[in-house]
């Protein structure tokens, strides 16, 4: 008998600016305590390594989330909880990653309104963006799907942080406490 415990994937999904890193860093520093095994993926760190060489088209993309559920693969198989922060704008890739992972994945869709994200931009994305300095940015010339299929949803233009992070260190709970 396999006395392993079960590793689970927690993606976060969402616009830009929509409170993605915040939420996964407060997660995995949350689920460390209880779980040894664990490590954060985060789109920009994976943006400035493995993946640097990609821009922004569907193409570069599509192949930016392959990677990166490759990567994630690799430590799935080891047993570790890992948690991705990645905005992954469509359904088909979402759909990519359930293939892969199954139950295991845990899609948490970080909701937040377009003015709320464009606030919070302290790196002058959206404003580049918007001045057509940035091409193909998500929510402003490239789309960002609602996703269909979903396991947790957190609304971050109407809660508040203390409240958003409870729920989704609840929701990891009840994946790391069944082990």
């Amino acid at each position: 008998m396999n006395n392993t415990p079960k590793s689970y994937i927690f993606w976060l999904i969402g616009l830009p600016c929509s409170g993605k890193t915040t939420l996964a860093s407060s997660l995995y520093s949350y689920l460390k305590i209880k779980n040894k095994k664990i490590i954060f993926f985060d789109g920009d760190i994976l943006r400035k390594g493995i993946n640097k060489d990609l821009g922004f088209s569907k193409k570069d993309r599509d192949e930016n989330i392959r990677r990166t559920v490759e990567l994630v693969k690799i430590f799935h198989e080891e047993g570790y909880t890992i948690i991705v922060s990645q905005i992954t704008p469509l359904n088909q890739n979402r759909n990519l990653i359930k293939k892969a992972f199954g139950e295991t994945v845990k899609i948490i869709y970080v909701e937040c309104d377009l003015k709320t994200c464009i606030n919070r931009d302290v790196k002058g994305m959206y404003k580049k963006a918007m001045n057509g300095e940035i091409k193909d940015f998500t929510g402003i010339d490239s789309k960002f799907e609602i996703p269909k299929n979903i396991n947790l949803l957190l609304n971050t233009s109407n809660e508040k942080l203390p409240q958003t992070i409870k729920k989704i260190e609840n929701y990891g709970d009840k994946f790391i406490n069944s082990n």
